[in-house]
């Protein structure tokens, strides 16, 4: 079940030597049309929100992680408050370490992928955030802050190069011959069926 109120209040945020601690994910699903002939980057899309003020650009949901819960956690509860999504968390991304603005608040900042499953229609900052599917491309040029543009580049660095070691690993098998059968690529939300060649006159003699 989805808890359709935002936690408020600071009396159970983390610090870690004066530290605010934050976490959140980067939403991101496979296209419904991609191809193996595909840049690897294009392959699948991002989901972005815009800020409480309106104005300042667009960033990945994130928010404080609290004493009582894991960072996994956290980071979920967070994308659902301020994204309105679901899904499977992946291995974090990495922690960057910054300041607001004005240079009064200093942070620590966790990232982690979440591969969407879900939408929601109702979630609970739905009536003072936008949210926006967008190409890697687009993202780049619309996120507002730079530790979380590190975070992006670091997503699609890991899923461009899981992406090629399955197509190596793909092509390798029907190389060495898959008995005349079709072979079945899982990527994202679509599967494709491919098929290799048929046997030269040499092999079927």
């Amino acid at each position: 079940m989805v808890v359709l109120v935002s936690r408020s209040g600071r009396h159970l945020q983390r610090y870690n030597k004066g530290r605010r601690q934050v976490v959140g994910c980067i939403p991101y699903r496979y296209k419904d049309n991609f191809d193996l002939s595909m840049a690897d980057e294009d392959a699948f899309e991002v989901l972005l929100i815009s800020p409480q003020r309106k104005g300042k650009g667009l960033l990945f949901p994130k928010g404080g992680w609290e004493k009582d819960e894991t960072i996994e956690v956290a980071a979920r509860r967070e994308t659902i408050e301020e994204a309105g999504v679901c899904g499977d968390i992946e291995g974090k991304l990495g922690t960057w370490y910054f300041e607001n603005k004005n240079g009064d608040t200093a942070y620590e900042g966790h990232m982690f992928p979440l591969l969407v499953n879900e939408e929601l229609d109702l979630w609970p900052e739905k009536d003072i955030r936008e949210r926006f599917w967008m190409s890697v491309q687009e993202a780049r040029k619309l996120c507002q802050q730079g530790w979380m543009k590190e975070a992006l580049e670091m997503l699609v660095s890991r899923l461009t190069s899981q992406r090629r070691r399955t197509k190596i690993d793909l092509f390798s098998r029907i190389n060495r011959g898959s008995g005349g059968h079709g072979t079945v690529l899982c990527l994202g939300c679509r599967a494709q069926v491919l098929t290799p060649p048929p046997p030269s006159p040499a092999e079927e003699a």
